[in-house]
């Protein structure tokens, strides 16, 4: 009975060290090396571009809060009194 067990232990470990070096091996072409690298490649592209937004924005926020605080507000030659909101 003791012989079974560790014959059907001995199995069972065997069958996942072979799926698992099979998997391995499939990561490690070519192909899949250049899959991977080409994904990583687009979600670099998106954060920078989520980035880039982001900061354009914070810009032009931060350029409306200057104006206001300075009072340029683009009306040339406006007398104080049509400064009110």
């Amino acid at each position: 009975m003791r012989r079974l067990f560790w014959l059907a232990m001995g199995a069972t470990i065997g069958a996942l060290v072979v799926r698992k070096a099979s998997r391995a091996a499939r990561q490690l072409t070519p192909a899949s090396i250049a899959g991977n690298l080409a994904e990583g490649i687009r979600d670099l592209g998106e954060a920078v571009r989520d980035f880039t937004v982001d900061v354009r924005e914070g810009m032009r926020e931060r350029e409306e809060e200057l104006r206001d605080g300075v009072g340029l507000d683009g009306r040339l030659g406006a007398k104080p009194e049509d400064f009110s909101h």
